[in-house]
């Protein structure tokens, strides 16, 4: 019996020592796996066990030939610390250029400050598509270095098609127009940038020697541009003014105007039509501008009417300025047609007022058609009658003899 009890306390002691060893061999699992949780969910771990990566948000485009794309690049830190970073262009299709671009500066290495957020869209890939691209799916390969050694590629895939939202434009909405010499044209129109890129364009004109041609954005019409910014897929209106020289001649002209960017060059011909030359002149048929007139009596000066234009001149007219109830008449007030370089006499008479004083005065006459018009400005003299004259004249001759008879008679006496 006692052989028996020692037995059992033996067994009772053995399993109580290897329930304590497994409870404590689970323990020590069970902290360590806490631990390891631990780690890797703190930030220092996560860097730690992070890969150093070179990454866009787009790598995957598509674009046509003649595009200029750009890629912002983001680089995650292999340990969360600072790092200088080589970068190169491995692959890159024949024809196409590619660059990596720092502050709007061409680069080639790059330092990475481990925070994500700064390093974020630190580098910009420039990427432009030959004109002659021929349509596929291409790809360029980037790598990226630190000093360390650590590398990370990236495939950017691009995919040349043809426009499909139709090409590119620079249009007016009338771009032919007609009006006389002296006739300033504006026309509306509208560039319109079809690309995926956005594009500058430079603008400029092929007038006739004499020309202006003034381009503005129809949002400031004051303001001249050589070169302005269309956004892709969008457009701009521009008011373009052209205005011909004042000795233009009747005809047919043609003003090409150009919006160039580095992709393609948008041209549209505005045409214009001078309907003639419209000049007409005033004179008298002696050229002098100044003759003589009494008051309350009409004095005639005849009037040379010259249509200098190329075009006949209709419903031309004639008015006066002058003094204060003075009368002025023409023998024709409204001459149906001047042919073009003929020249048409009329007569104008000029009565001054009853109490007009001797003196010079200004009497202005002007001949206007709806194009054109002259003013000649004549000096006018007015003189006292001469009738007066004789009179007190003869008046001063009946005192004397009427004198001379008083004397004679009582000079006796």
């Amino acid at each position: 019996m006692k052989c028996e009890r020692n037995w059992n306390r033996k067994s009772v002691w053995k399993a109580a020592s290897a329930l304590a060893a497994a409870t404590l061999l689970f323990s020590s699992v069970a902290v360590y796996a806490a631990e390891e949780d631990d780690e890797a969910a703190s930030p220092a771990a996560a860097a730690l066990t992070a890969e150093f990566e070179m990454s866009t948000s787009y790598p995957g485009m598509s674009a046509t030939a003649g595009d200029t794309l750009s890629f912002d690049l983001d680089f995650i830190s292999p340990d969360g610390a600072g790092h200088d970073v080589t970068l190169t262009t491995e692959t890159l299709p024949d024809g196409w250029e590619g660059y990596f671009k720092g502050s709007s500066t061409e680069i080639s290495i790059v330092h990475i400050t481990g925070n994500t957020s700064e390093d974020s869209g630190l580098v910009t890939y420039s990427l432009a598509i030959p004109d002659d691209a021929e349509d596929g799916e291409y790809e360029v390969e980037l790598l990226a270095t630190t000093e360390d050694g650590d590398e990370s590629a990236l495939t950017l895939t691009l995919n040349v098609a043809a426009e499909v939202r139709g090409e590119s434009s620079f249009t007016s909405e009338y771009p032919e127009q007609e009006g006389a010499t002296g006739t300033s044209f504006t026309f509306d129109a509208t560039l319109v940038n079809n690309r995926s890129a956005n594009q500058t364009y430079s603008l400029s004109s092929s007038a006739p020697s004499g020309w202006s041609v003034m381009i503005v954005p129809s949002d400031d019409t004051s303001t001249a541009v050589a070169s302005i910014d269309v956004e892709a897929e969008s457009s701009t209106g521009l008011t373009i003014t052209v205005t011909p020289p004042e000795t233009v001649e009747q005809g047919d002209y043609t003003i090409p105007v150009t919006a160039t960017s580095a992709n393609e060059t948008l041209s549209m011909d505005l045409n214009i039509t001078i309907t003639g030359t419209y000049d007409i002149s005033l004179s008298t048929s002696d050229g002098l501008l100044s003759f003589d007139a009494y008051e309350n009596k009409a004095s005639n000066v005849t009037l040379v009417i010259t249509n200098n234009g190329n075009v006949d001149l209709t419903n031309v007219t004639l008015s006066s300025s002058a003094p204060t109830d003075w009368e002025v008449s023409f023998s024709e007030s409204t001459i149906d047609t001047i042919e073009a370089g003929a020249s048409v006499e009329v007569t104008a008479s000029v009565t001054p007022c009853e109490d007009s004083i001797t003196g010079d005065y200004e009497t202005d006459i002007t001949v206007s058609t709806d194009e054109t018009s002259d003013t000649a400005a004549f000096r006018v003299s007015v003189k006292t009658s001469s009738t007066w004259g004789f009179v007190a004249i003869a008046i001063i001759v009946v005192l004397v003899v009427i004198l001379g008879v008083i004397f004679k008679k009582f000079g006796r006496r």
